[in-house]
């Protein structure tokens, strides 16, 4: 480098820009990939290394800082960290920093505020048709699953209240998981039983299979009360339902072929309930759906399609991270926890084999287009503005806070234009598949051209922020790609954008906006990698 070009880069990007301008230029280091060599931090790594030793594919390298700071916010929480969180963790030298991140995620708002919407499109947390929760219902139910994952319940309780619960949707917000279903006979309530807590498709089953598991649920009664929209939920011993309990006792029979007679002592649901709790399907069954959450692909793919001829890519691993979650008294932060610290999850998004088989025994972490929740939040939190919601119910009013967070939504009915456009589900079978990510040429316009996204990038905070008085060109590129991108810019893609700011003399606004709509448009924003 000239001395007159260190002395360039130096007024212009500071000391610690010359510093990523020679690692990028002398020695070629990808802003996406480290070095580093990986020996198998865990279980997860030994198992998952071991099957692509097998196969004879190499993983990828180790995913950079840059890359894996965004990664985990938008994995755990679902959203960006700030421009200033992503540097203090680049430039954070301690070897231990990965890990210290990912407890402090565990334990943040945010990882409530993402996985409660995780189970809310399982669990069908709707008010409006054809679920038809209602409103104080639906919140209820969202505020009840939101704070169990925030104090982290263990799983096998929050299954059990869900199974067992009685009394009013408003007071006992559990019971909204009989309410949240299309179907409510009892074959109906064993489907959804089946989907949420086994991971099957249960109306794929032979038909007699079927009607010996919907015993368990033919008691369960509903009445109205003189309160709006309030329903209670209770044991009707004197069900029609496949016959009444207190005629005479019936035999049921669980998923795994076992039969139990049932006496009018006891609800059925608790009987159930306490073998559910104890089958390895319930483990295997939510490890493989966390799994999936976390690395865009499940173990048994779809992640709610357990079934013979659908095994999993790699059963030791399923196996061990069931017993794992079962052995620590099913804690999902300590799940997510193994999962996050693993390699497999660390690795770099760029495959080292052109395999098929490379993705589905995550021999690289899988590009996936960032769900419409999360989209429209990142948007927002770069340029400082909210999204308009509104509800389709009207009544009783339902009130939407102006900075109320897409994936903090409590209710299913609350949408945008933009949440529409961009894939969220509509909650209404609570199957995995109900997601669309997929990027359309409608999407795309909206992103490159639509009169909304011209208004929030306008009026960015950010942008505002990063042209104030003083702040020379390569600063603004800086702080741009960090709030933007979650990393520094690469020397070229630093270089190019300063030749184009010298395109408008003094003028900082306008480069500044323009390159904000390249960043937000580009596949690197758009996409978890």
């Amino acid at each position: 480098m000239s001395t007159l070009a260190r002395k360039t880069a130096t007024s212009q990007l500071g000391w610690l820009g010359v510093f990523l301008f020679l690692a990028t230029t002398l020695f070629a280091v990808s802003p996406y990939e480290s070095l580093s060599p990986f020996p198998p931090q865990n279980k997860i790594d030994e198992l998952v290394f071991a099957r692509l030793k097998e196969l004879n594919m190499p993983p990828a390298q180790l995913c950079s800082d840059a890359v894996f700071v965004r990664r985990a916010y938008l994995d755990v929480t679902g959203t960006l960290p700030s421009a200033t969180e992503a540097q203090s963790f680049i430039l954070d030298q301690n070897s231990g920093k990965r890990a210290a991140l990912i407890d402090r995620l565990l334990a943040s708002d945010g990882f409530a505020d993402y996985f409660a919407m995780k189970w809310g499109d399982a669990l069908r947390i709707k008010a409006e048709f054809p679920i038809n929760l209602w409103p104080n219902a639906a919140q209820a139910y969202h505020r009840w699953i939101h704070d169990a994952i925030r104090d982290n319940e263990p799983w096998n309780k929050i299954a059990t209240e869900m199974l067992t619960a009685s009394g009013s949707n408003y007071e006992k917000p559990p019971v909204n998981f009989y309410r949240a279903m299309q179907n409510r006979t009892p074959s109906g309530i064993a489907q959804a039983v089946a989907l949420t807590f086994l991971g099957e498709r249960a109306d794929h089953w032979p038909a007699k299979d079927l009607a010996n598991f919907a015993v368990f649920f033919a008691n369960v009664g509903y009445k109205s009360t003189a309160e709006w929209k309030e329903e209670i939920v209770f044991f009707n011993l004197a069900s029609t339902n496949n016959g009444a309990l207190n005629s005479s006792p019936k035999v049921a029979i669980f998923p795994d072929g076992e039969k139990v007679t049932l006496s009018p002592d006891k609800d059925p649901r608790t009987v159930f309930a306490a073998w559910l709790v104890k089958n390895p399907q319930f483990a295997r069954s939510l490890a493989n759906r966390t799994w999936s959450w976390l690395l865009g692909c499940g173990l048994v793919q779809e992640p709610d399609d357990f079934r013979a001829d659908n095994p999993p890519s790699n059963p030791a691993l399923l196996d061990f991270l069931a017993e794992d979650f079962a052995a620590s008294g099913f804690d999902f932060k300590h799940l997510c926890r193994e999962i996050l610290n693993s390699k497999t999850y660390q690795l770099a998004a760029i495959p080292q084999s052109q395999s098929q088989e490379a993705a589905a025994n995550f021999a690289f972490y899988p590009l996936r287009r960032l769900d419409a929740e999360v989209l429209i939040d990142a948007v927002d939190q770069i340029t400082g503005t909210n999204e308009n919601y509104s509800s389709a119910i009207p009544e009783p009013y339902t009130f939407i806070p102006g900075d109320l967070r897409s994936i903090a939504l409590p209710d299913g009915s609350i949408t945008s234009g933009f949440l529409e456009q961009f894939g969220r589900p509509p909650r209404d079978t609570g199957q995995e598949s109900e997601r669309n990510d997929k990027i359309s040429a409608g999407q795309k316009l909206t992103l490159l051209n639509s009169s909304l996204m011209q208004r929030k990038i306008e009026s960015s905070r950010m942008i505002s922020f990063q042209t104030s008085a003083g702040r020379m060109p390569g600063e603004i590129v800086n702080g741009m790609y960090l709030g933007i991108l979650s990393r520094f810019p690469t020397a070229a893609e630093q270089s190019a954008a300063q030749e184009y700011f010298k395109k408008f003399g003094t003028s900082r606004r306008q480069p500044a906006v323009d390159l904000a709509w390249a960043l937000m448009n580009s596949t690197e924003f758009l996409y978890r990698h």
